[in-house]
């Protein structure tokens, strides 16, 4: 875990180039080789993305993967919160054709910052974003329009997510006008919110089933995740967020490799 931090806090020198060496050799112990090889053809497509964090997305698919909690997902999208909210930092890439589909700026929780977020929580009313893993379910239309929920992955991090009604929506706060009046883009509930004109297309090319994957540098998540210290404790996690997951919002068994 610590030459995966470092490899991360290389990639912010800007050295993406040995990030992604670096912490590509690493994954290859913990990951499928093959692993490390969508990973890097997925950096090809999102040069403004960093390397590092992509691999560590990629390798928390692998583990959900491989802990049976995932078919065949046909998206990841991944969500970068170390980086401010006027940068885009959301990227949904089509996981069959190695391709790019989406570079988008996203909204926070309120209290997990201002334009840069810093604090993250899985509590109920903490009006925060959460980390780590997420499968999308289904779509419904409510308070934000249409809404896309989401099934958090990692007991003590983001399991509450279903609770908590933390869904991708759109928003009118995630816009130019309100970048250039006020330094940074409006905050949500918790809400990993995106631009209304782009919402309904981002919702549907990853509805039902795929991967979403958001990340901080935040050192508890980092070293207490099931899923990037290694696939040992994925398993265990998945049976935990089966049994506590609400009736009726089972996620579905995986499809055969």
């Amino acid at each position: 875990m610590e030459q995966i931090l470092a490899c991360i806090r290389t990639a912010r020198r800007g050295t993406r180039q040995a990030l992604a060496g670096g912490l590509l050799a690493v994954s290859l112990s913990l990951a499928p080789v093959h692993a490390a090889s969508l990973a890097d053809e997925l950096a090809g497509q999102a040069p403004a993305a960093d390397a590092g964090v992509i691999a560590l997305a990629v390798q928390a698919l692998a583990c959900e993967r491989d802990a049976g909690t995932l078919a065949r997902p046909a998206t990841l999208s991944l969500i970068d919160y170390s980086r401010p909210s006027t940068q885009p930092r959301l990227w949904v890439f089509d996981l069959e054709r190695k391709r790019l589909l989406f570079e988008e700026r996203v909204a926070h929780g309120r209290n997990s910052g201002d334009n840069l977020a810093a604090r993250f929580s899985n509590a109920p009313g903490s009006l925060m974003s959460s980390l780590g893993a997420f499968v999308t379910a289904d779509t419904y239309v409510g308070h934000n329009g249409y809404s896309l929920r989401l099934h958090g992955l990692e007991p003590g991090f983001n399991d509450k997510a279903y609770e908590r009604a933390i869904v991708i929506h759109g928003a009118p706060y995630v816009s130019d006008e309100l970048i250039r009046s006020q330094g940074r883009l409006g905050r949500s509930f918790g809400c990993p919110a995106v631009r209304t004109a782009v919402a309904r297309r981002l919702i549907d090319t990853i509805r039902d089933g795929s991967f979403v994957f958001a990340y901080y540098p935040d050192q508890a998540w980092l070293q207490r995740s099931p899923l990037l210290g290694g696939c040992a404790g994925a398993k265990l996690a998945a049976g935990a967020m089966q049994d506590a997951r609400p009736s009726g919002t089972q996620m579905a068994p995986a499809a055969a490799p």
